[in-house]
């Protein structure tokens, strides 16, 4: 019987991580020098405008992200005045965010970037291609929260 090897490179996880990890570090670049915001900052900016009223641990939800990132994220752009903390009244302990104006303006110079980004890495496949990739991203997603359960 042949024992299979992992040859990282043909290994799926590793090649989403890749891409993903390339991905946003041209967009990071972007975002920086364009907006000076890190790709966390711009994530909980994007998820803000999307749920005005979220917790920082909806955040973490939507995201992937993992609470301190969000935490640091969510202080630089409170600090920057992107952001507001209102008080929670279903939960004491957590706090509901909000853009600001000066978020929202930022929210709507930034979209557009991210969308012209989207656009020009994908712009050079079939359209029916990009629906399928984004099936297959959203069925990897479920069935890694069912392995994930399971483990």
């Amino acid at each position: 019987m042949t024992e299979k090897r992992l040859i990282l490179d043909q290994f799926i996880p590793y090649r989403l991580s890749v891409t993903s990890n390339l991905v946003s570090d041209v967009i990071a670049t972007a975002y920086e020098a364009l907006f000076g915001l890190t790709i966390p900052e711009w994530r909980v900016i994007a998820v803000v405008a999307e749920n005005d009223g979220i917790t920082q641990q909806g955040i973490c939800t939507a995201t992937r992200m993992d609470k301190v990132t969000v935490s640091r994220a969510t202080i630089a752009l409170v600090d920057r005045g992107l952001i507001a903390r209102a008080m929670n009244s279903a939960d004491r302990r957590s706090r509901l965010l909000a853009l600001t104006r000066a978020g929202r303006a930022l929210y709507a110079d930034v979209a557009p970037k991210a969308l012209e980004f989207e656009q020009r890495i994908f712009a050079v496949f079939p359209q029916e291609d990009i629906d399928r990739f984004m099936s297959l991203l959203r069925a990897i997603e479920i069935r890694a929260l069912e392995v994930g359960d399971a483990s």
